[in-house]
């Protein structure tokens, strides 16, 4: 069954980021774009990207074309709210954090009595997660969670994962499988579900206290690559040189180009029209 998007749910201006349709917007109004297509039954995803899944989508127009088809796809790094200040001039004071939003999201749903579902990571993560947010927001509800397995899903699988979801009465799904995982299975998904999917990445581990979150002020200073580089050298060294890299030398093309060719600010329409 393909669900048809709902008319009432307005989303932020989109603004091209490396060929990525970036969400120029804020706590409030993802919060509230969000909250919306859940009650509104509004099937809808939801992703937030840091400067790596910026780049890998950039460099992949497979997974690009994907991901701008996404009704929010939110500067989840301050590099990327920099780009977008930069090219756009879309003021932004602050990034939309994944974590952050999830919790705030989390208290709105349980204000509204929207159950959620939370999709990813271990059966370890989830129930450490499912404590620490029951701890934090008491009369939030969770319909259910869900630890898939580490591969790809066959199609029966995928759709007894959309039937379970539907049997639960989630208003709300948080995926934390990690850019682009999350972002391809998301994709798989939507129009199947008659609600919100929202991409968190780590958030899970952060909430599930499995991984410790850089500090404010690190954070505050696009630094957080740096922090979670210390926590995990092994693992993350070439993501970082590699893409932070990419990231500037693309964002300078751009900009370059743009005073040569005096390119349109204007915003791109959630169709991907220019608006």
């Amino acid at each position: 069954m393909n669900i048809v998007n709902s008319p009432v749910v307005t989303w932020p201006k989109k603004f091209d980021v490396l060929g990525v349709q970036v969400s120029a917007t804020d706590y409030d109004e993802a919060v509230s774009a969000i909250i919306g297509a859940a009650q509104a039954s509004c099937s809808s995803v939801v992703s937030l990207h840091a400067v790596h899944p910026v780049v890998v989508a950039s460099g992949d127009a497979k997974l690009r074309a994907k991901v701008n088809t996404f009704e929010m796809v939110g500067p989840d790094g301050q590099p990327v709210r920099w780009a977008l200040n930069l090219l756009y001039r879309t003021g932004l004071k602050d990034r939309v954090y994944g974590p952050e939003l999830m919790i705030r999201i989390c208290e709105r749903a349980a204000a509204c009595g929207l159950p959620i579902y939370l999709y990813g990571s271990t059966e370890a993560v989830l129930r450490e997660l499912q404590i620490n947010l029951t701890q934090r927001i008491p009369d939030l509800v969770i319909a259910g969670v869900e630890s898939p397995p580490f591969r790809e899903l066959t199609a029966e699988e995928a759709e007894e994962v959309v039937q379970r979801i539907r049997a639960s009465g989630a208003a709300i799904v948080f995926i934390g499988l990690g850019a682009p995982k999350q972002d391809e299975f998301a994709y798989a998904l939507r129009g199947r579900l008659a609600l919100p999917l929202v991409c968190v990445g780590a958030a899970f581990d952060f909430h599930a206290g499995t991984k410790r979150m850089a500090p404010r002020w690190m954070q505050r200073r696009g630094l957080e690559w740096l922090f979670r580089l210390v926590q995990e050298p092994r693992r993350l060294w070439r993501r970082y040189f590699i893409t932070n890299s990419l990231f500037l030398f693309k964002l300078m093309l751009t900009v370059l180009r743009r005073r040569v060719l005096r390119v349109s600010t204007q915003p791109i329409s959630t169709t991907g029209e220019t608006t």
